[in-house]
Formats: C-alpha cells, structure tokens, sequence
C-alpha cells in the first residue's frame, strides 16, 4: 500500500494519476490511502470523494509538441481517504500492516514541528499534531510490530527533501529519547529517496481531481536499495537530480517571479493569468530576452547549454497553455523570497565560475530591490 500525506490537487494529478496510468499499462500497482494531516479546514469533501470507487476525474489541457491537448482520464489508484485527526487508529493498522511506501505534499510548512509535539507525550490512541511527528509515531508502531522498512518519496518544493526530513524525524525521535535500535532503523531499513516534482495543476475539481498541464516530471534520485512502486514515462531516476532542480527553479520559476514582478510594477490586473501575459507581444518578446541573454549565458556558464535551451522552450510553450489559468497574483505570494531563490540564488550560482560570468544585469536589478 502507497500512503499519501495530503490532499493537495497537485498530488491527484501527478503521483496518483501516474500510478492510475501504470496500472492501466498492467502493472501491479499498491493502492493509495490519502490521509489528511491538518485539523478542521474544507477538505473533509474531498476525503469522502477519494473513497468512492468511481474514482475522480483528472483533466489535461494545454499544449504538447505544439498540438492542443484536452483529455479527460478516470483516475482510480486512490481507494480511501482518511483524516489523521479522525483516523488515528486506522492510520496505525494501515502502518502495521500492508504500508510499503509513504508519499507526501505537505506544502511549504510541513516540516515544521509545533511546539506540543516537543513538549507532550503521545498516548497510543490519538495523532500527533505536525507531519514529522506523525511519520514518526505511525513508523515507530511500525517498527514495534517487527514490520520491514519502507520507501518514503517526499515531494515537498524544497531541495533534498528526503534529507531534510529524514534528519528531522530522527533527530525528533533522538530528542524524544526513542529507543536507538528504532533510530537505526529509520536510517538504516527505511529508505528516504530525495524527489523533484514538476507539473502545473491549476484548478481543483469537486469533490476531488483536478486540471493540469500535459507536461509532468517526478525526477527521483536512485541510491541502494530504491525499488520503485511503479513506472511511468515521466518518472525519472537519476544519480544527480542538482541539474533538474536547476533547470525548474531558475527558468520555469524564475520566469514566473520575472513575470510576477513585471505584474506588480505596472499594476497590471488583479486577475491577470500567464497566458494572457504571454498573449501580450511585448512581455513574449521581453521574457524571451531574457532567457536568451541572461538565463541561457548563465546556464552555459555552468555547463548546462542544451539542456537550458530545450528546457526554454518547454516552457514558453507551457506559458502559453491556452487552456490553463495560472493567475500571477499566485504566483506573487510570497515574492520576496521567491526573488532570493530564483533570481539571486540564480546570480550567486553562475557567479561561482568567475571567468567570462554574463552580466545577468536585468536580473541583477531585480534581485537588488529585495
């Protein structure tokens, strides 16, 4: 069995609907429990829409090769959703029995450990409050029924995230003074694979599904002992995923936080979306500039020519979905620091091989503004 932390609209159209799409290849694909992690909210809905057998509808539309895509596909791999709140004690059997692997999109607070989960014990029948103690609650009963380890696939948009969780988790399970043969376990028996996501997902469906972009990635980096639940043609593995990451923040995000910033200094409409920007010939033309001149030379800088060149034009043409709308006032939140990792994070990279460093200067000046 997959568990799948979160409910997001982003996790219906890529892991489950990947998995959906290699059972229908005839592979023998583990079903997906959903459990959601946060208390109250308006998902409850959605939970209910994951247990119907019909399934839920994910839905493509944009541009592949340049030809319009709109298709309409039943997604059937997740069989139940539950509430970690509500669910605890189902939660625990699923963990102690048929769990094999554990997914998650927790968004950008997800690893962050609530001050309670610290301070307080956790009695046998009721849910820890933050994702991290939950993982580790739900593993421990796990380990305590002599169950084997499992393959954890975090998809959360931070680098490393496997990593990051893993040394999370145990050093919370260390500060809980949790029995080291347990602790040796998570490192040791589970394996903690680092991934990059990359998809658009732009609007959910109700109850549950969701509208995306025919384009999708799940890059996963390989290590000893990584067996896969699946494949799928946009799964890769690889050895490094640094270049993927590269290639998403610094061209298909950062060309989102260029257009965010164009947005907000022009006062451009509240419910603005990337494609009409894009229908506009003069922001096409600047943006395409700007790849050309700034972000292509500084992937050159490092290397990375052809592959910054194909991932360009991917994205122009992802841009220009004439199906999606992504509204830029999303994308503006947060803009401060999205600036710091896309843009400066960008300067700051190319400038590590000093010789011949392009002068970057558009992006040099926004990057001073923050």
């Amino acid at each position: 069995m997959i568990l799948q932390f979160g409910t997001s609209r982003f996790l219906q159209a890529h892991v489950a609907f990947f998995a959906h799409e290699a059972r229908i290849a005839g592979q023998l694909v583990p079903d997906i429990v959903v459990a959601k992690t946060t208390r109250g909210g308006d998902r409850d809905a959605r939970l209910r829409g994951f247990s119907d057998p019909n399934g839920y509808d994910v839905i493509l539309r944009g541009l592949r090769d340049g030809q319009p895509v709109n298709d309409t596909i039943r997604v059937k791999s997740i069989v139940r959703g539950l509430g970690v709140a509500g669910d605890w004690d189902v939660l625990v059997q699923i963990a102690a029995g048929p769990l094999q692997y554990i997914v998650s999109n927790t968004g950008d607070a997800g690893y962050v450990v609530v001050p309670e989960d610290r301070a307080t014990d956790w009695p046998q029948d009721q849910a820890p409050l933050s994702f991290p103690a939950i993982l580790l609650a739900l593993l421990r009963h796990r380990w305590q029924s002599g169950g084997t380890g499992v393959t954890l696939l975090p998809c959360e948009l931070v680098q490393r995230n496997a990593d990051l969780l893993r040394g999370i988790v145990t050093g919370l399970a260390r500060e809980r003074g949790c029995n080291e043969a347990f602790v040796d376990w998570l490192e040791s028996e589970c394996v903690w694979a680092n991934t990059l996501v990359d998809r658009i997902v732009s609007e959910a469906l109700e109850p549950a599904g969701a509208i995306a972009e025919p384009y999708a990635l799940w890059a996963i980096e390989d290590q000893p002992g990584l067996v896969l639940p699946f494949t799928h043609p946009d799964i890769v593995t690889t050895r490094d995923l640094e270049p993927f990451e590269r290639l998403k923040l610094h061209i298909l995000n950062l060309g989102h936080t260029w257009l965010a910033e164009r947005w907000a200094v022009h006062g451009q409409p509240a419910e603005l979306t990337v494609r009409e920007a894009l229908t506009d010939a003069e922001t096409h033309a600047a943006l395409a500039r700007l790849y050309a001149e700034e972000v292509i030379p500084g992937f050159v800088q490092r290397g990375m020519e052809d592959e910054a060149r194909i991932y360009v034009a991917t994205t122009l043409e992802r841009f220009c979905n004439p199906y999606l709308d992504h509204r830029i006032a999303d994308i503006h939140s947060g803009h401060p620091a999205k600036v710091a990792k896309r843009i400066a994070a960008f300067i700051k990279w190319v400038e590590e091989v000093p010789a011949d460093a392009p002068a970057l200067a558009q992006l040099r000046e926004i990057a001073a503004l923050y």
